[in-house]
């Protein structure tokens, strides 16, 4: 065998956990083989670069064997190997996200109580002109 399937070395190189993934993040232009877009039949072979993004980093490797059948991850390791410039981007990210602050820390109050609520609307009629809903359909002569 000297040839595979892109969406079947991607699954048996346990990039995704099912060759239906695999095929959706080829199709959503994400994964490229030697900088063209690939289509889930393009076949690769040993030598060949293939860059993917998972998440917000784009992986570049490189594929250096094909294999029939998922196995275990240390030997699907020995399916690629992975650039320097790669290596390093993926480990600025993880940096970046480990430094990030909580997402829920910028929030003070929690939600808005129905007082709160209330105080809004009434800002919101006020911004409104006079043929808002509330004063289109108010049961006042």
């Amino acid at each position: 065998m000297d040839k595979q399937r892109i969406d079947k070395w991607l699954w048996a190189a346990r990039f995704y956990k099912t060759r239906r993934l695999a095929v959706d993040e080829i199709d959503h232009g994400r994964v490229k083989v030697n900088g063209q877009a690939a289509k889930p039949s393009r076949e690769v072979k040993p030598g060949d670069e293939v860059s993917l993004q998972q998440g917000g980093v784009t992986r570049v490797l490189h594929v250096q064997g094909l294999s029939l059948m998922r196995g275990p991850a240390p030997e699907a390791q020995k399916l690629y190997s992975e650039t320097a410039d790669s290596i390093a981007a993926r480990e600025a990210a993880a940096q970046q996200r480990r430094l990030a602050p909580e997402p829920g820390h910028s929030l003070s109050d929690g939600r808005p109580t129905k007082r709160d609520r209330r105080q809004l609307d009434r800002v919101r009629d006020n911004d409104r002109p006079d043929d808002a809903w509330g004063h289109r359909w108010s049961a006042q002569i």
